[in-house]
């Protein structure tokens, strides 16, 4: 049984401190999406197919740990609670390790220094596993409240759009104004600042937050899996979730390639991220008011479709037009908003419930598949526009001006816009069937309290 949750409003002091968690998490998933790809091909001279592969292998491998994760943080005990401890213990490491990713010293190989960014990108991405998912699970377990949650993940979300504008506007500026591998080096160091600070905050600022006890859930981990599998609105949420994911991780893996090559200056990259991430910040507490009005699920709908329209229409870049270029990124970061509130207060429904149904606590392991689903998303985004670089024969460099040939270029346009616009799209087929609603969410606690 769970012990007494309140149901009410959470303090706003908690709900800031639970938000700081997305400097973390903003500036981790942003920064190497942004500049690792473009780091190893124009800065260290990897091939774009290879290149692809070592950004993708540390999140593959992030995919198999993050269930473990889950799994040891629902069976922590701690007078703190069985979340908060880890996002001080693995914060830290996060932080360390990520400086040291764009901080490769010259070993005279371009392989060996790939190797020297592959091993601290592993090692950033298992400290982020045991980070990031406990803290997706605390909401589950600090508020019972359907509309709370959407409460929470308002601020979530506009503090995670706050250090995405800030990481993803500052990090080419960091670079561009030291210049070379420096200028990646120093990058380096000022975002792990930003993620330790996310780290501190919000360890801190959930001190006073709400502990719902729940019994672990029995079993191995594998059957532990098996039951979180069968669960099919948590099933559907999830697929619709990693297309979207892998769709922002492909637009986001293309930033610095359209401002140089289609739109012809660095400093585009830094336009695009205030374009994307401006409406953002001013919309997402009208996506969840709107939210709490029509349902979670139609709010999901609609902020999908404006992201695809947005997408779509930024393949006016391949001509080169900047206004349009903009206008559709910001679109993009309308719809974006909603897609990160919406989803993220859906999950602690689904969890929650089946805590509140079988007595057992699984939010871990909920938000484990979770956030490798998440973590295979924009892992395989990278990756996939890598491989169109390859198709289109783009041409990889060690700071030297290249011209690109137009297959390359009609590749960079694709892959930013078109085909994120697709994966939006169909990712909707899924979501169609997710069918939890308020009044299941209150009658399935309801009958264990």
């Amino acid at each position: 049984m769970r012990t007494s949750v309140d149901a009410g409003r959470l303090p706003l002091g908690v709900r800031i401190g639970y938000g700081s968690g997305s400097v973390a998490t903003g500036a981790f998933g942003t920064v190497p999406g942004l500049m690792l790809l473009p780091y190893l091909t124009d800065e260290l001279g990897i091939a774009a197919l290879w290149a692809g592969v070592i950004v993708f292998l540390p999140k593959a491998w992030d995919v198999v740990l993050n269930p473990i994760a889950g799994r040891v943080s629902d069976r922590t005990v701690d007078p703190a609670g069985p979340r908060r401890p880890w996002l001080v213990r693995a914060g830290l490491m996060l932080a360390g390790a990520f400086a040291l990713i764009f901080a490769a010293p010259d070993l005279d190989s371009r392989w060996l220094e790939a190797g020297w960014v592959l091993l601290f990108f592993v090692l950033a991405a298992s400290a982020y596993a045991f980070f990031q998912v406990p803290y997706v699970a605390m909401p589950a377990e600090i508020t019972s409240s359907y509309d709370e949650r959407t409460r929470l993940m308002t601020w979530r979300v506009a503090i995670l759009a706050f250090t995405i504008m800030l990481a993803g506007a500052t990090a080419p500026v960091i670079r561009d104004a030291v210049g070379g591998r420096d200028g990646y080096r120093v990058m380096g160091v000022v975002m792990a600042t930003v993620i330790l600070v996310g780290v501190l905050a919000a360890w801190w600022g959930t001190r006073r937050a709400p502990i719902g006890a729940v019994g672990a859930g029995a079993g191995t981990l594998r059957q532990q899996l098996q039951v979180v599998s069968r669960a099919r609105d948590f099933r559907v949420l999830l697929t619709t979730f990693v297309l979207q994911a892998l769709a922002t991780g492909c637009m986001l893996a293309g930033v610095a390639y359209v401002a140089e090559d289609l739109l012809g200056r660095t400093s585009a990259a830094t336009i695009l991220f205030v374009c994307f991430v401006g409406p953002a910040l001013l919309l997402t507490p009208l996506w969840a008011r709107w939210g709490e009005r029509v349902g979670k699920k139609q709010g999901y709908v609609a902020s999908s479709l404006l992201l695809a329209a947005g997408a779509a229409l930024a393949v006016l870049a391949r001509g080169g037009n900047d206004v349009w270029t903009f206008v559709a990124t910001g679109l993009v970061g309308v719809g974006y908003a909603g897609c990160q509130v919406f989803p993220m207060a859906m999950l602690p429904d689904v969890a929650a419930v089946d805590a509140a149904r079988t007595g057992e606590n699984r939010a871990g392991v909920y938000t484990g598949v979770w956030t490798a689903g998440e973590t295979l998303g924009l892992a395989l985004g990278p990756a996939l526009f890598a491989l169109m670089l390859a198709l289109g024969g783009y041409l990889s460099s060690e700071g030297r001006d290249i011209s690109q040939p137009d297959s390359a270029l009609t590749t960079i346009a694709l892959g930013f816009s078109i085909v994120p616009a697709i994966l939006t799209v169909v990712s909707l087929w899924w979501l169609r069937q997710y069918t939890l609603d308020p009044a299941e969410v209150a009658a399935a606690e309801g009958a264990v309290q």
